[in-house]
Parts: C-alpha cells; sequence; structure tokens
C-alpha cells in the first residue's frame, strides 16, 4: 500500500484577528473529521467537534483545543439545529463540515435492510440536515452584520466512478458531490461557499475494518492510500475560494471519471486493479498465502 507523498503545507489563517468564528464537525471523534477538526483549530476557527459517540467528541474537543464537544446523530433534523445553536452560543457560525458517514460492504443484493438505510440516512440525508442548519444559520446571521460562510462536504473517488462491492455506498457518495455542485449556486446569493473533496482510500478505521481478503479492500489498495491530515488540509484550502470540488489525487479522479464514461472498460479492467491490490496487500503483510 502506498501513501501518497503530499508536501507538508503551512495553514494559513483563515479568521481575522477580532472577529471569531465557530466551526462545527460531524463525525469528529477520530478519522478524518478529527483531521479536519485539528486543521481549522490551526486556521483560527472556535471548533464545536460532534459525533454518535458523546464521549469520543469530548475527549477529542479537549485533545485538540477545540471549544466543545457534542453529541449528534446527523439523521435527526432538529439535532443539526441544536449544534447550530450551540455553536453560536460561542461565536458567529463561520463553518459547517458534513463529515459523518457509515459504510457496508456488500453488493446490494446482499446487504441487510438496515444497512441500506443507514448508508442513505447517514451519508445523504444527514449532510442534507446539517447544510439546512448551517445554511438558515448563516442567513440568520447576516441581518446582524455576518455574511457568508463556509459548508464542506467529504464525498469520495467513488462518486466518480463504478464500484462493485460498494455500489450503495458510492452511489450517496455521488449524491453527496451531486448536492454540493448544485447547493454551491443555490446558496451563492447569501455568500455561503459549498465545497466537497473526493478522496482515494483513506488510512482510517473505516478501511482497516474491511475484510482483507475481500475484493472491495484489494480494489483500494491498488490506488493511493491518503492520511486524514492530507483530506483535511485540501478541504479546508478551499475555503474563501469559488473552488466547489476537488479529487484527491487529482489523476484518480481522471482515471475514474473515464471510467464512468465507458463502464464497459471498468468492468474489463476490475479484476486487474484487484489483483494488483492483492498482491500489494500480501507484501504488505495484511494477507496470509492462502489469498
Amino acid at each position: 500500500m502506498r501513501v501518497c507523498p503530499y508536501l507538508e503545507a503551512v495553514n494559513k489563517p483563515l479568521v481575522k484577528p477580532g472577529n471569531p468564528r465557530t466551526a462545527v464537525v460531524t463525525g469528529a471523534g477520530r478519522g478524518i473529521g478529527r483531521a479536519v477538526a485539528v486543521e481549522l483549530v490551526a486556521r483560527g476557527y472556535l471548533v464545536v467537534v460532534t459525533d454518535l459517540d458523546g464521549s469520543a467528541a469530548e475527549s477529542t474537543a479537549a485533545e485538540i483545543g477545540a471549544s466543545l464537544g457534542l453529541r449528534i446523530d446527523v439523521t435527526d433534523p432538529e439535532a443539526n439545529r441544536d449544534v447550530a445553536a450551540r455553536a453560536c452560543e460561542i461565536a458567529p457560525l463561520g463553518a459547517w463540515v458534513c463529515n459523518a458517514g457509515v459504510l457496508a460492504e456488500g453488493d446490494l443484493t446482499v446487504l441487510s435492510v438496515n444497512q441500506v438505510r443507514s448508508m442513505v440516512d447517514v451519508n445523504v440525508l444527514g449532510v442534507m440536515w446539517g447544510v439546512r442548519a448551517a445554511a438558515d444559520t448563516f442567513r440568520g446571521q447576516s441581518g446582524g452584520g455576518v455574511s457568508g460562510g463556509e459548508i464542506g462536504i467529504i464525498a469520495s473517488l467513488s462518486a466518480h466512478a463504478p464500484v462493485p462491492g460498494l455500489s450503495v455506498y458510492a452511489a450517496t457518495k455521488a449524491a453527496a458531490l451531486s448536492l454540493a455542485t448544485s447547493l454551491a449556486t443555490e446558496l451563492h446569493p447569501d455568500k455561503v461557499r459549498v465545497h466537497a473533496v473526493c478522496p482515494d482510500g483513506v488510512d482510517t478505521a473505516m478501511v482497516d475494518s474491511m475484510d482483507p481478503s475481500g475484493g472491495v479492500r484489494a480494489a483500494l489498495a491498488a490506488g493511493v492510500l491518503l492520511t486524514p491530515a492530507q483530506v483535511a488540509h485540501e478541504l479546508v484550502e478551499m475555503f474563501g475560494t469559488r473552488r466547489v470540488y476537488r479529487t484527491l489525487p487529482a489523476w484518480r479522479g481522471v482515471i475514474a471519471r473515464s471510467a464512468s464514461l465507458s463502464p464497459v472498460v471498468a468492468m474489463r479492467a476490475d479484476p486487474l486493479l484487484r489483483k494488483i491490490g492483492t498482491r500489494r496487500l500480501r507484501k504488505a503483510g495484511k494477507l496470509d498465502g492462502k489469498h
């Protein structure tokens, strides 16, 4: 497994001195969400760490110097609004990052109803409810002289291409990316900027939990393994710009979109990619000799 060789970049402040702003990050108890929270703290935001695991949110907030850690169920519209209100008690809301997500491996025909519903509820509706809470808060603040804001969405490289064994997850991430591109125009009159990042595989507990002998894990191993910090940095770097989305790494995005344009070619290439990934996993000691 290769780790993408990104150069460490200097974080430029995004919050002006004397004008504090809060930033909410969902699913920030670990992984990409935690890295985004760390990045936003470094950029000057007063960060509200949220997670379904409330204790993880609180401990992460304390460890990274965030302002608050709260439990949130992103599938509950009112819970998102409650978190937005809590953030505004600290300072006006400046950013909201929809990171919370779930994944279940398997073909659509073998996944349980609950697994399918969970991915749709968290990865699609959870993003919608978070965006609505953030957008309404940004609009409400405009009357007090605080205009605009940033919304970040964690999508996936799988939003661009066929991913056998992750069809439902990929569909939810494609929905999230489509939502981001439309919202960028819908919220533009309110000076709210929307950004999405579509990373290749990321070195997180979610990926580690995959069956190492399964085809999905092998397909990921054939690509580039990013770190959560790299994904976080690339997302936040878009804040304050007109850039709507970014694929990481860019060359993988080109390949993925080409596969989407020609599914037959992708279908033929998939077994080869999985063989490459399997060899890499075996070389890394993640597979025994039977696989």
